[in-house]
């Protein structure tokens, strides 16, 4: 096995997904390492999870800076420090600068909680229930600057109950969650995909892209 991935995770509150990708980065075999979590709230629950676990951890302060600009050069200064070579998103709720995203072009994915393209932005589960959809899940993706875009590298479906309110939606998705965005960075940072244009390729035979779990 080549060298592991170096990636830095972007946190604003308890990090639900980011523990996941940690807990999954333990096993020497996984192909990425987490070398750094950092959140723009210092109140995050999420940094003592990782400090716990030994991983070197940031607090960059949006409200600290005069501009979004600002904040993503200091955002990128703080991941670079770490020798972070890909980025994961994991409930950082903040939009970044169009400079931020081209830099990490490729190298930045995120987890969204529908089926995209379905449900981009907010209240998901909300929206899916007012639609009666009979699935719902969510989604791994590259990072584009539109909200919710960008090559789609798996996704994970749940059946939507007639008994479901949005936090019970919610609950069997966050699970469908930690099952998936783990097996995303794993294929990205081994090297299985790549992006050509706005495609995602799979760089090794076999691999059926985006991933799917029913």
């Amino acid at each position: 096995m080549g060298a592991r991935k170096k990636t830095g995770i972007l946190i604003s509150g308890r990090g639900s997904n980011m523990q996941a990708l940690v807990k999954a980065a333990r096993d020497p075999a996984f192909p990425a390492e987490i070398v750094v979590v950092i959140s723009n709230r210092a109140s995050a629950s999420g940094l003592d999870f990782a400090k716990a676990e030994g991983i070197a951890t940031e607090v960059v302060d949006h409200k600290a800076h005069a501009s979004r600009e600002a904040f993503d050069a200091e955002l990128d200064a703080a991941l670079k420090r770490h020798g972070a070579e890909l980025v994961a998103c994991a409930g950082f709720m903040r939009i970044m600068t169009e400079g931020f995203v081209q830099r990490w072009r490729d190298r930045m994915i995120n987890i969204h909680p529908s089926l995209l393209p379905a449900y981009k932005g907010l209240h998901t589960h909300e929206r899916a229930l007012a639609d009666k959809v009979t699935r719902h899940g969510c989604s791994v993706h590259f990072v584009r600057s539109d909200v919710d875009s960008g090559p789609l590298i798996a996704q994970a479906s749940v059946p939507v109950l007639k008994s479901d309110t949005p936090e019970t939606l919610a609950a069997r998705v966050l699970d469908a969650e930690h099952k998936i965005y783990p097996r995303a960075l794993a294929v990205v940072a081994s090297g299985a995909v790549r992006v050509e244009g706005e495609t995602l390729v799979a760089a090794k035979p076999g691999l059926h892209i985006p991933l799917t779990i029913p």
